[in-house]
């Protein structure tokens, strides 16, 4: 009964750790700065060093701790090697074996998107549901895919990166990738703002985004709301291309559920209404009516599913 467990959410500013009950009750959460000096060499030397400090302030048995899950911003594969992580630093890491020799604890990793995916499928807004698809539209788009409780990864660890489908044919300009017409080019939050700008100079339409000291997704989602006119082009323009790759997502894995998730998301319900909408214009018919949902577990979402990934793997041991 007093079995417990750490979720680890490694991110690019700061990362979250987790201490959890076997049930998913969340005991107590932290955040300590990612330091990324010298290529992220001192990453993992930091959380080990966390970890110990809550065990110890908390007077927790070792025997007690199942392990250490780890969500890690990059590609991942099933033996929790990390396929490089640009935003760390890292070059191709053994983080599981490394860990494990750091901690004697049982650890795994997977990629971090794919951890919020089963964090939301786990105790989020798909608990509901068998297999899920995260979309998790910010300052990118990321992805993570759930079936039958598992999280997919993919040969490379790239599995669900919905963000670099090519989907804009007409895209000119390159995305962080290194390609052209990525759905991130245009439905992230940084996207949206670069559509706005673009739709404002081809148009001469009054619009109150004109006279904003700054565009954000959240002013276009909200000035759309209020019945701006090209405010709701812009946004008729990105969730076209939302439902789109929603749609030829569910031709390949058809889940049971999308989630989504990520701070544009706040823009609530209407955001959901009008990607399902679109998504049902594209979508091969025996999968119109898979269910769209909002995510509910915001940014502890990764820390829940790293938790549900090395629980699972103490049970499957």
């Amino acid at each position: 009964m007093n079995k417990k467990c750490f979720g680890v959410d490694l991110g690019g500013t700061t990362t979250k750790i987790g201490l959890f009950q076997l049930d998913g009750t969340l005991i107590e959460k932290h955040e300590i700065p990612t330091n990324k000096e010298e290529n992220g060499i001192y990453i993992l030397d930091n959380i080990e060093a966390f970890i110990n400090n809550v065990i110890v302030k908390n007077s927790l048995d070792i025997k007690d701790i199942i392990g250490v899950g780890i969500g890690v911003p990059g590609a991942v594969t099933d033996d929790g090697v990390v396929n490089k992580c640009i935003n760390l630093g890292w070059d191709v890491t053994d983080v599981e074996d490394i860990m494990k020799k750091k901690t004697n604890f049982k650890i795994k990793v997977g990629n971090d998107a794919n951890m919020a995916a089963l964090g939301e499928y786990w105790k989020g807004g798909a608990a509901e549901f068998s297999s899920i698809a995260l979309v998790t539209i910010g300052t990118g788009i990321g992805g993570g895919i759930i079936m039958n409780g598992r999280p997919i990864n993919g040969f490379n660890g790239a599995a669900g990166e919905i963000g670099h489908i090519p989907i804009v044919y007409d895209e000119t300009e390159t995305c962080n990738c290194g390609k052209k017409g990525c759905l991130e080019q245009v439905a992230s939050a940084s996207g949206i703002v670069r559509v706005a700008k673009k739709f404002l100079i081809a148009t001469d339409k009054p619009s109150t985004l004109r006279g904003a000291e700054e565009i954000s997704a959240k002013l276009v989602f909200d000035e759309a709301k209020n019945g701006d006119i090209v405010a709701f082009e812009v946004v008729e323009y990105i969730t076209k291309y939302l439902g789109l790759a929603l749609a030829n997502v569910a031709g390949i894995i058809d889940p049971e559920c999308f989630v989504i998730g990520g701070g544009v998301s706040a823009a609530g319900q209407y955001l959901v209404d009008l990607i399902a909408a679109n998504y049902k214009k594209y979508v091969f018919h025996p999968c119109k009516d898979t269910k769209i949902v909002l995510a509910r577990l915001g940014n502890d979402a990764g820390m829940y599913g790293a938790a549900k990934l090395v629980i699972d793997s103490s049970k499957d041991s």
